[in-house]
């Protein structure tokens, strides 16, 4: 076993590294996503085994779905899809930033993810949920929608409560929360390296 798994090891250390995009969830005017994003963000930079890009769900103004065809056959043709397709199929992996609303994801991010669906396929997926009560209700929610689409989603989550990890109505996480980033991060990065082998890819 040990002579197999060296290989192996030495292999998935060559890798380039991955590439993460981490998801703001919300669009909603005076959102609070964008504030733990960027510290999340901020915690991903400096890691050699991944780059992490922040996409912004308001840059990409996906209106409600509205492509006639299936999003499984890739036949993409308004101008929003075809750029939302190009974008998400370069990456290896994703962070979602989402917050809770009525016990799930907010509408917004359930339309961008349903526009697509081989670029999600076969890659690895983390969550940082928040609201009330950790928005951890959202968090359940998206995940059963990310397996849906072979998305391996880490068990490791970051769950961010309004009262403890907000202070004057900014993002304020508590200093635990940062160790937790990493182990998410770690986990997304670790999955992310093996799902490249099972889509078949050598770098």
């Amino acid at each position: 076993m040990d002579g197999i798994r060296e290989p192996l090891c030495r292999t998935m250390s060559n890798m380039e590294p991955l590439r993460i995009a981490m998801i703001i969830g919300s669009t909603r005017p005076n959102r609070i996503g964008p504030g733990f994003a960027q510290w999340a963000h901020e915690m991903a930079q400096g890691r050699d085994d991944m780059s992490v890009d922040l996409l912004d769900l308001v840059d990409f103004d996906l209106p409600l779905l509205n492509e006639p065809a299936p999003a499984g056959g890739g036949e993409y043709t308004t101008p929003h899809a075809k750029k939302w397709s190009r974008t998400i199929a370069q990456y290896d992996g994703f962070v979602f930033v989402t917050p809770e609303y009525n016990s799930s994801m907010p509408a917004s991010l359930k339309n961008a993810i349903d526009y697509l669906h081989s670029e999600w396929a076969d890659k690895s997926a983390g969550i940082i949920s928040y609201g009330g009560t950790g928005g951890v209700r959202s968090a359940h929610a998206l995940r059963l929608v990310l397996g849906q689409l072979s998305l391996a989603t880490v068990r490791a989550t970051v769950s961010l409560t309004l009262r403890e990890d907000m202070k004057d109505g900014v993002a304020a996480p508590r200093p635990h929360q940062d160790r937790l980033v990493t182990e998410l991060l770690d986990s997304v990065g670790n999955w992310g390296r093996g799902m490249r082998f099972v889509r078949g890819e050598k770098n």
